[in-house]
């Protein structure tokens, strides 16, 4: 039997990024059910980070990052985590509205935002076709180094004595009078408290404790890597559809990556790219560029998982004591990593925020929120 004050069930960002922040402060084991963290999700994501991505009620946690990615702790990282790269957000001559809206979502974020022409837009993505006449240019979109991230805050939770078991599926977890029983892989566990980092499982870990799921969906989204004739302009942005139907950027040795931005329901697990999904997203892309599609390097996919209102749940359960959500960051989990492990360590932990999330409403991602 080993004894922890918290164990944490999933090693991806999530699970890595609250180990980090309240390993000085707790003894933590950390649970990893595959061979290797990061496997489903993390390792999968499409690195970059931009202010407007997951809406304005997602917004406050990406701005709140900021700072710990451009400018981490020296004894975190000696390096920073993003870098510039600008996003431009498109519609066709007929969707103005679209481009309205958007500004108009995020008018009282403070976020730096400007409209643009095509022929404004065309500067920065060349053979970008005329009909795509509306254009908001976003300067702060970053790049963000997903895999130096999460293995930081794997190294940080290593130093502050973190215990992290990979091949250690959970199989069992039962409440007792003093603390929870947890068996992962062909150990036994003890816990005062127990963090539901587990991604695409969140529901199932849930349920496997007795406790009311709150309706963590995972859904896939489907990448393809290509190479095209002429090859991409590396100084270009990140190009996004105001109608949410494509994003794409250009990738090192001239090619791009490209997404449908398709969400297909799925069961927790690996998942595979959808054929269908990639002919979808190489014709879409095709529709916005000028430029001919030799071949495609390489396709991926992986999962995002949402809560029904598709904001994070971050808490303790509502009706189960010391039972406590790390879930539901969708596709914005990296991004929002550094913020959303602060909001957790304070609500865990019964402290005060850290200052960098003095515009963050912590009741808005509340678990409580479901009960």
């Amino acid at each position: 039997m080993k004894y922890y004050d918290v164990a944490i069930i999933g090693a991806g960002i999530a699970g890595a990024s609250i180990a980090s922040e309240i390993g000085a402060d707790r003894s933590v084991i950390l649970l990893e059910a595959e061979d290797h963290p990061g496997y489903h999700s993390t390792g999968r994501s499409a690195a970059f980070w931009t202010e407007s991505y997951g809406g304005p009620l997602v917004q406050p946690l990406t701005s709140a990052s900021r700072s710990f990615l451009e400018n981490p702790p020296p004894e975190f990282s000696e390096s920073a985590f993003l870098r510039p790269r600008g996003a431009v957000n498109i519609g066709r001559d007929d969707e103005q509205h679209l481009a309205d809206q958007f500004l108009s979502d995020f008018a009282d974020s403070g976020l730096s935002m400007d409209r643009w022409s095509w022929d404004q837009a065309v500067l920065l993505v060349p053979d970008l076709k005329p009909m795509w006449k509306h254009a908001i240019y976003e300067p702060d979109c970053r790049d963000i180094d997903v895999a130096a991230l999460h293995a930081a805050y794997l190294r940080d939770a290593k130093r502050k004595n973190v215990d992290l078991i990979c091949r250690a599926a959970v199989s069992h977890i039962r409440k007792n009078d003093r603390d929870w029983e947890l068996i992962a892989g062909d150990q036994h566990y003890h816990a005062t408290i127990v963090v539901n980092a587990a991604g695409a499982w969140a529901d199932n870990i849930a349920r496997m404790a007795d406790v009311k799921p709150v309706g963590i969906q995972p859904l896939i989204r489907n990448m393809v890597q290509i190479e095209t004739d002429p090859p991409s302009s590396q100084d270009m942005p990140l190009v996004v559809a105001l109608d949410g139907s494509f994003y794409f950027k250009p990738e090192a040795g001239g090619g791009y990556w490209l997404s449908p931005h398709d969400e297909i329901p799925a069961e927790p697990g690996d998942v595979a790219p959808d054929e269908l999904s990639v002919a979808i997203a190489i014709d879409r892309f095709e529709k916005v560029m000028d430029v001919e599609v030799k071949r495609v390097s390489r396709k991926w996919a992986g999962l995002r998982s949402f809560a029904p209102d598709r904001l994070p749940v971050i808490g303790f359960d509502s009706t189960t004591a010391d039972f406590f959500w790390f879930a539901g960051q969708g596709g914005f989990g990296i991004q929002t990593a550094p913020a959303a492990a602060k909001l957790a360590r304070s609500v865990l932990l019964g402290q005060a925020p850290d200052q960098s999330l003095y515009a963050v409403d912590a009741s808005r991602y509340a678990a409580t929120r479901f009960s």
